[in-house]
């Protein structure tokens, strides 16, 4: 790695201006001092496989340095050895150690990388939207109501997620990529899908783009001004990662100001906010941020994954519920960390998931309540945890759709055989001597007949 100082004084008065830190200058950190050897080759060989980058607000404000490795923040934007597996880390280890070329660790990295599991919950083979019988570049439509637009000038962050499961776009591996340069087939798309009343506008991050950028994308949507589009949703982690990006960028302002152009046109705008840890709502830069945004009209909900070593308790949670309802923002997902990348690092069973859940609902006022979990956004659907429970004299574990491929899934129960390990919905089993789920046939029809929500008319 290479070691140029990185300025990262918090008296300077660059410090509201935005510094990535990667794998080719954290080094120059001045913190990285407090790192082992081991910990600083970590970094460099795990980032060779999954992607790194943090900025200076993450190291110098969030981050508490007397406490690393452990550290929840520093967790969740610094990789760390056991985030490979074993004979991952010793396969890329062996080779960084020899000083191998480009081409060989690029070669190795991405043999590991299709082994982990890249695009989750059948993205690339389902979710890819059909008009005129040609794809849709950039659109991923998995639920009747809500269509995901990924801008090319979004598909990156302010600081990568170590559990990111949106990783393959970062990577480099343009196959394994969604991006669009224009709205023009969204647009389209939206014309031909009366039912589609939401979309969502996501990445990468779609608020690392400049406001001109941004606007590439708003300005035909709201031109073309369809009837059937209620919600316009912006998926992003700016608040926790970089909140000046509604405070003192350069162009902050114009986009508050596009804020307000969606919300004077009658349309909700939603900010769905990424919030992994109650630190990040700490700061006063966090604080204004959300002021700002919600001035202008639009509401922010709150999402995260539950993941060990990062916010696995129930106080974790209860605090970072009720700091968001303090601050005007709507609790809306716990989710489950998806099974891709670094899962087995972050994974808790789902039986202990749904115990931290409930721990944190019952600390919570009922203006907390709003949030639904644990969910796992697996294949048919997001399925939640609903809780242990006795039936006919067995022990199963409650399951429910709040969405699905089919529509006619959702709010429906079903039960799986108890079990205190599993981690995801495939390992789960039918309780009751059953076969299968109650929805598996119909799935596996819609595959062969090739119905989804994208491919109608």
């Amino acid at each position: 790695m290479t070691s140029t100082v990185v300025d990262l004084s918090e008296e300077s008065p660059e410090r509201a201006k935005y510094r990535a830190i990667t794998l080719h200058n954290v080094e120059g950190l001045p913190q990285a001092e407090r790192l082992t050897d081991d910990q600083r080759f970590a970094i460099d060989v795990v980032s060779r496989v999954l992607p790194f980058k943090t900025n200076n607000y993450v190291v110098n404000e969030l981050i508490n340095w007397d406490d690393v490795p452990n550290d929840p923040i520093f967790t969740l934007t610094f990789p760390q050895q056991h985030m490979l597996r074993d004979e991952h880390f010793d396969e890329v280890a062996t080779l960084v150690s020899r000083d191998a070329s480009r081409a060989e660790i690029d070669e190795a990295a991405n043999r590991i990388r299709m082994t982990l599991n890249p695009h989750p919950a059948g993205q690339l083979e389902h979710n890819v939207p059909v008009l005129y019988e040609e794809t849709v570049e950039g659109l991923q439509h998995k639920y009747e109501e809500t269509v995901l637009l990924f801008p090319s000038n979004g598909q990156t962050c302010h600081a990568y997620c170590t559990f990111c499961f949106r990783w393959p776009q970062f990577v480099g591996l343009d196959d394994l990529k969604f991006a669009t340069k224009q709205a023009n087939g969204l647009v389209a798309y939206l014309r031909e899908r009366p039912r589609v009343s939401d979309v969502l506008i996501t990445g990468g991050d779609p608020m690392v783009m400049k406001t001109r950028r941004f606007k590439q994308y708003i300005d035909p949507i709201l031109e073309d001004d369809p009837p059937n589009l209620r919600t316009i949703r912006i998926g992003t982690k700016a608040l926790g990662y970089w909140p000046y990006r509604f405070t003192t960028d350069d162009d902050a302002e114009e986009m508050l100001d596009i804020f307000r152009r969606i919300t004077a046109t009658g349309r909700h705008l939603s900010i769905m906010a990424h919030f992994n840890h109650p630190r990040e709502l700490s700061t006063p830069a966090v604080r204004e941020a959300t002021e700002r945004i919600r001035e202008t009209g639009a509401q922010i909900r709150t999402q995260s994954p539950i993941m060990r070593n990062i916010n696995d308790t129930s106080d974790a949670w209860a605090e970072m519920w009720r700091e968001q309802v303090r601050l005007g923002m709507i609790p809306y997902y716990m989710f489950v960390a998806r099974d891709t990348g670094a899962k087995h690092f972050f994974e808790i069973p789902l039986v202990r998931a749904w115990e931290i859940f409930r721990g944190a609902y019952n600390q919570v006022s009922g203006l907390a309540r709003t949030v639904r979990g644990p969910s796992m956004s697996a294949e048919p659907g997001k399925v939640a945890v609903s809780g242990p429970a006795e039936v006919a004299g067995q022990k199963v574990l409650t399951l429910t759709f709040l969405q699905g491929r089919d529509p006619d899934w959702v709010g429906r129960p079903f039960f799986a055989q108890y079990d205190e390990s599993a981690t995801w919905l495939n390992e789960l089993r039918p309780a009751f001597g059953e076969e299968k789920f109650f929805f598996e046939d119909e799935l596996a029809h819609r595959y062969e007949a090739g119905i989804g929500a994208g491919t109608e008319g």
